[in-house]
């Protein structure tokens, strides 16, 4: 194989590459401007409270084993 059938491959890969994904994406059922807001939210919601959630296990760890090892 030549230099050239190499680079023929390589380009009709990439070629390939992103037709096969832009048929992909025309399957996508992509949400509506109101559900897109909606499902934002409600991740925001998720994080603060796992942001909570995981806080207030680092703390209790934490004094936990303050109180374990004797520190302060």
């Amino acid at each position: 194989m030549t230099d050239k059938d190499r680079k023929v491959d390589r380009q009709n890969a990439i070629q390939r590459y992103f037709r096969e994904t832009t048929g992909e994406l025309r399957k996508v059922s992509w949400p509506t401007g109101p559900e897109a807001r909606r499902l934002t939210v409600l991740v925001l919601i998720v994080m603060i409270i796992m942001m909570i959630f995981l806080g207030l296990i680092d703390l209790a760890a934490g004094r936990g084993l303050d109180l374990l090892f004797g520190v302060a």
